[in-house]
Protein backbone atom coordinates (compact mmCIF):
# COMPACT_ATOMS: atom_id res chain seq x y z
CA UNK A 1 0.00 0.00 0.00
CA UNK A 2 1.60 3.79 -1.18
CA UNK A 3 2.05 6.32 1.13
CA UNK A 4 -0.62 8.27 -0.64
CA UNK A 5 -2.98 5.42 -0.30
CA UNK A 6 -2.39 5.26 2.93
CA UNK A 7 -2.85 8.37 4.49
CA UNK A 8 -5.97 8.63 2.58
CA UNK A 9 -7.90 5.80 4.10
CA UNK A 10 -6.41 6.81 7.62
CA UNK A 11 -8.04 10.30 7.01
CA UNK A 12 -10.95 8.09 6.05
CA UNK A 13 -11.47 6.14 8.46
CA UNK A 14 -11.22 8.42 11.11
CA UNK A 15 -13.29 11.16 9.83
CA UNK A 16 -16.01 8.35 9.92
CA UNK A 17 -14.58 7.65 13.14
CA UNK A 18 -15.49 11.25 14.54
CA UNK A 19 -18.99 11.51 12.82
CA UNK A 20 -19.58 8.20 14.95
CA UNK A 21 -17.55 9.41 18.42
CA UNK A 22 -20.11 12.48 18.00
CA UNK A 23 -23.26 10.31 17.36
CA UNK A 24 -21.97 8.42 20.83
CA UNK A 25 -21.71 11.25 22.63
CA UNK A 26 -25.22 13.01 21.74
CA UNK A 27 -26.44 9.94 22.62
CA UNK A 28 -25.16 9.88 25.84
CA UNK A 29 -26.23 13.37 26.36
CA UNK A 30 -30.04 12.52 25.59
CA UNK A 31 -29.87 9.37 27.63
CA UNK A 32 -28.29 11.95 30.39
CA UNK A 33 -31.89 13.86 30.24
CA UNK A 34 -34.24 11.03 29.85
CA UNK A 35 -36.28 9.77 32.91
CA UNK A 36 -35.32 6.51 32.47
CA UNK A 37 -33.13 5.06 35.27
CA UNK A 38 -32.14 2.10 32.99
CA UNK A 39 -30.61 4.34 30.29
CA UNK A 40 -29.45 7.26 32.82
CA UNK A 41 -27.04 4.27 34.67
CA UNK A 42 -24.64 4.35 31.17
CA UNK A 43 -23.92 7.68 30.48
CA UNK A 44 -20.89 8.09 31.89
CA UNK A 45 -19.43 5.26 30.21
CA UNK A 46 -20.81 6.37 26.98
CA UNK A 47 -19.91 9.62 27.16
CA UNK A 48 -16.63 8.56 28.06
CA UNK A 49 -16.61 5.91 24.94
CA UNK A 50 -17.33 8.72 22.62
CA UNK A 51 -14.88 11.14 23.86
CA UNK A 52 -11.63 8.64 23.98
CA UNK A 53 -12.57 7.62 20.05
CA UNK A 54 -12.99 11.57 19.34
CA UNK A 55 -9.88 12.63 20.88
CA UNK A 56 -8.01 9.38 19.13
CA UNK A 57 -10.09 9.69 15.45
CA UNK A 58 -9.27 13.41 15.62
CA UNK A 59 -5.75 13.11 16.10
CA UNK A 60 -5.24 10.24 13.51
CA UNK A 61 -7.29 12.71 11.19
CA UNK A 62 -5.60 15.80 11.54
CA UNK A 63 -2.07 13.67 11.56
CA UNK A 64 -3.16 12.39 8.00
CA UNK A 65 -4.93 15.32 6.63
CA UNK A 66 -1.95 17.87 7.53
CA UNK A 67 0.95 15.13 6.50
CA UNK A 68 2.23 15.24 10.33
CA UNK A 69 4.13 12.62 11.44
CA UNK A 70 4.42 13.33 15.50
CA UNK A 71 0.74 13.41 15.21
CA UNK A 72 0.67 10.01 13.56
CA UNK A 73 3.19 8.59 16.48
CA UNK A 74 0.90 9.41 18.98
CA UNK A 75 -2.23 8.35 17.24
CA UNK A 76 -0.31 5.10 16.57
CA UNK A 77 1.07 4.48 20.56
CA UNK A 78 -2.66 6.12 21.63
CA UNK A 79 -4.10 3.12 18.63
CA UNK A 80 -1.40 0.46 20.18
CA UNK A 81 -2.74 0.85 24.02
CA UNK A 82 -6.40 0.74 22.38
CA UNK A 83 -6.01 -2.25 21.03
CA UNK A 84 -3.73 -4.02 23.53
CA UNK A 85 -6.97 -3.03 25.44
CA UNK A 86 -9.14 -4.50 23.22
CA UNK A 87 -7.32 -7.46 23.20
CA UNK A 88 -7.07 -7.91 27.13
CA UNK A 89 -10.99 -7.49 27.42
CA UNK A 90 -11.90 -9.57 24.32
CA UNK A 91 -9.47 -12.44 26.11
CA UNK A 92 -11.28 -12.10 29.24
CA UNK A 93 -14.63 -11.55 27.71
CA UNK A 94 -14.26 -15.64 26.16
CA UNK A 95 -12.87 -16.83 29.34
CA UNK A 96 -15.83 -15.77 30.81
CA UNK A 97 -18.17 -16.52 28.03
CA UNK A 98 -17.12 -20.07 27.97
CA UNK A 99 -19.77 -22.30 29.29
CA UNK A 100 -23.15 -22.14 27.83
CA UNK A 101 -24.87 -23.03 25.21
CA UNK A 102 -28.15 -23.51 25.48
CA UNK A 103 -30.47 -26.61 25.75
CA UNK A 104 -32.83 -27.88 22.59
CA UNK A 105 -36.10 -28.16 23.57
CA UNK A 106 -38.22 -30.78 20.88
CA UNK A 107 -41.04 -28.70 19.41
CA UNK A 108 -38.82 -25.55 19.75
CA UNK A 109 -36.87 -23.30 17.29
CA UNK A 110 -35.18 -21.52 20.08
CA UNK A 111 -32.80 -23.10 23.03
CA UNK A 112 -33.82 -22.58 26.93
CA UNK A 113 -31.16 -21.49 29.01
CA UNK A 114 -29.76 -22.88 32.16
CA UNK A 115 -27.74 -20.58 35.00
CA UNK A 116 -25.68 -23.25 36.09
CA UNK A 117 -24.44 -23.73 32.84
CA UNK A 118 -22.78 -20.39 33.10
CA UNK A 119 -19.28 -19.21 34.61
CA UNK A 120 -18.93 -17.76 38.28
CA UNK A 121 -18.46 -14.45 37.05
CA UNK A 122 -22.16 -14.25 35.80
CA UNK A 123 -23.53 -16.17 38.92
CA UNK A 124 -22.01 -13.40 41.71
CA UNK A 125 -23.41 -10.84 39.25
CA UNK A 126 -27.01 -12.40 38.43
CA UNK A 127 -27.91 -13.62 41.98
CA UNK A 128 -27.09 -10.44 43.24
CA UNK A 129 -29.64 -9.20 44.98
CA UNK A 130 -29.63 -5.27 44.35
CA UNK A 131 -28.09 -5.78 40.44
CA UNK A 132 -30.96 -8.24 39.88
CA UNK A 133 -33.43 -5.36 41.14
CA UNK A 134 -31.91 -3.16 38.34
CA UNK A 135 -32.03 -5.46 35.71
CA UNK A 136 -34.94 -6.93 36.35
CA UNK A 137 -36.73 -3.33 36.69
CA UNK A 138 -35.28 -3.09 33.15
CA UNK A 139 -36.48 -5.95 31.67
CA UNK A 140 -40.04 -4.94 32.64
CA UNK A 141 -39.63 -1.32 31.32
CA UNK A 142 -38.39 -2.89 28.12
CA UNK A 143 -41.57 -4.78 27.50
CA UNK A 144 -40.39 -7.70 25.56
CA UNK A 145 -42.94 -10.14 27.24
CA UNK A 146 -45.91 -7.80 26.59
CA UNK A 147 -45.17 -7.15 22.85
CA UNK A 148 -45.30 -11.01 22.35
CA UNK A 149 -48.85 -10.90 21.68
CA UNK A 150 -48.73 -8.50 19.27
CA UNK A 151 -45.82 -10.48 17.19
CA UNK A 152 -47.73 -13.66 17.45
CA UNK A 153 -51.22 -13.63 17.27
CA UNK A 154 -52.02 -17.15 17.24
CA UNK A 155 -50.51 -20.00 19.11
CA UNK A 156 -49.07 -21.55 16.38
CA UNK A 157 -47.35 -19.17 15.16
CA UNK A 158 -46.01 -18.27 18.81
CA UNK A 159 -44.80 -22.16 19.49
CA UNK A 160 -42.83 -21.98 15.82
CA UNK A 161 -41.32 -18.59 16.62
CA UNK A 162 -37.42 -18.32 17.66
CA UNK A 163 -37.54 -16.68 20.55
CA UNK A 164 -34.48 -14.34 21.90
CA UNK A 165 -32.85 -15.49 25.11
CA UNK A 166 -34.14 -12.87 27.18
CA UNK A 167 -38.00 -13.75 25.93
CA UNK A 168 -37.58 -17.52 26.05
CA UNK A 169 -36.17 -17.27 29.78
CA UNK A 170 -38.15 -14.04 31.25
CA UNK A 171 -41.65 -14.03 29.27
CA UNK A 172 -42.61 -17.85 29.97
CA UNK A 173 -42.29 -20.62 32.19
CA UNK A 174 -39.47 -23.27 31.47
CA UNK A 175 -40.74 -26.59 29.09
CA UNK A 176 -40.15 -29.11 31.64
CA UNK A 177 -42.88 -27.45 33.82
CA UNK A 178 -45.12 -28.66 31.49
CA UNK A 179 -47.71 -25.68 31.58
CA UNK A 180 -49.91 -25.06 28.32
CA UNK A 181 -49.53 -22.32 26.57
CA UNK A 182 -53.15 -20.90 25.72
CA UNK A 183 -51.25 -17.91 23.73
CA UNK A 184 -48.13 -15.31 23.56
CA UNK A 185 -48.68 -14.02 27.15
CA UNK A 186 -50.48 -16.92 29.28
CA UNK A 187 -50.52 -20.20 30.03
CA UNK A 188 -52.74 -22.60 31.86
CA UNK A 189 -50.59 -22.75 35.89
CA UNK A 190 -53.85 -24.82 37.08
CA UNK A 191 -51.83 -28.03 36.33
CA UNK A 192 -49.63 -29.48 38.51
CA UNK A 193 -45.94 -28.76 37.21
CA UNK A 194 -44.16 -32.30 36.56
CA UNK A 195 -40.66 -30.88 37.35
CA UNK A 196 -39.32 -29.58 40.72
CA UNK A 197 -37.45 -26.89 38.80
CA UNK A 198 -38.44 -23.56 41.76
CA UNK A 199 -39.39 -21.70 38.03
CA UNK A 200 -42.14 -23.66 37.97
CA UNK A 201 -43.84 -22.05 41.10
CA UNK A 202 -42.58 -18.55 40.33
CA UNK A 203 -44.13 -18.12 37.27
CA UNK A 204 -47.12 -16.13 36.77
CA UNK A 205 -49.24 -14.71 33.97
CA UNK A 206 -49.24 -11.17 35.26
CA UNK A 207 -47.33 -9.25 32.73
CA UNK A 208 -45.04 -7.46 35.56
CA UNK A 209 -43.87 -10.36 37.00
CA UNK A 210 -43.69 -13.24 34.61
CA UNK A 211 -40.92 -15.63 34.83
CA UNK A 212 -38.62 -12.66 35.92
CA UNK A 213 -37.51 -13.80 39.06
CA UNK A 214 -36.70 -16.57 37.68
CA UNK A 215 -33.34 -18.67 37.39
CA UNK A 216 -34.37 -19.19 33.76
CA UNK A 217 -34.70 -15.21 33.12
CA UNK A 218 -31.13 -14.58 34.54
CA UNK A 219 -29.81 -17.28 32.45
CA UNK A 220 -31.22 -15.88 29.31
CA UNK A 221 -29.50 -12.00 30.37
CA UNK A 222 -26.03 -14.36 30.76
CA UNK A 223 -26.84 -15.43 27.06
CA UNK A 224 -27.76 -12.44 25.95
CA UNK A 225 -24.61 -10.11 27.64
CA UNK A 226 -22.31 -13.39 25.96
CA UNK A 227 -23.76 -12.93 22.61
CA UNK A 228 -23.09 -8.95 22.38
CA UNK A 229 -19.61 -9.25 24.28
CA UNK A 230 -18.23 -11.70 21.65
CA UNK A 231 -19.96 -9.60 18.75
CA UNK A 232 -18.52 -6.14 20.03
CA UNK A 233 -15.12 -7.44 21.09
CA UNK A 234 -14.59 -9.26 18.06
CA UNK A 235 -15.31 -6.63 15.66
CA UNK A 236 -13.43 -4.30 17.78
CA UNK A 237 -10.16 -6.43 17.13
CA UNK A 238 -10.50 -6.98 13.76
CA UNK A 239 -10.76 -3.05 13.60
CA UNK A 240 -7.69 -2.00 16.20
CA UNK A 241 -5.78 -4.51 14.34
CA UNK A 242 -6.65 -3.45 10.27
CA UNK A 243 -5.49 0.30 11.67
CA UNK A 244 -2.55 -0.35 13.36
CA UNK A 245 -1.54 -2.00 10.18
CA UNK A 246 -2.13 0.42 7.94
CA UNK A 247 -0.63 3.56 10.61
CA UNK A 248 2.44 1.15 10.63
CA UNK A 249 3.02 0.81 7.09
CA UNK A 250 2.20 4.82 6.62
CA UNK A 251 5.24 5.26 9.57
CA UNK A 252 7.51 2.92 7.67
CA UNK A 253 7.04 4.81 4.42
CA UNK A 254 8.33 7.75 6.24
CA UNK A 255 10.96 7.17 7.86
CA UNK A 256 14.25 7.78 5.55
Amino acid sequence: MSTGTSTFVIRWINFLTMILAIAVICFGVWMSTHHDACRRTLTLPVLGLGAIILIVSLIGFLGALKNVSWLLWIYLIMLCFILVGILVFTVLAFIITNNGSGHAVTGLRYKEYHLQDYSSWFLRRLNNTRNWRRLKSCLVKLEDCNNLPKRYKTLKAYKSAELSPIEAGCCRPPSECGYPAVNASYYDLSYHPVSSNKDCKIYKNSQSIKCYNCDSCKAGVAQYMKIEWLLSTSSDAVQGEMLLVIVLRRSAADDP
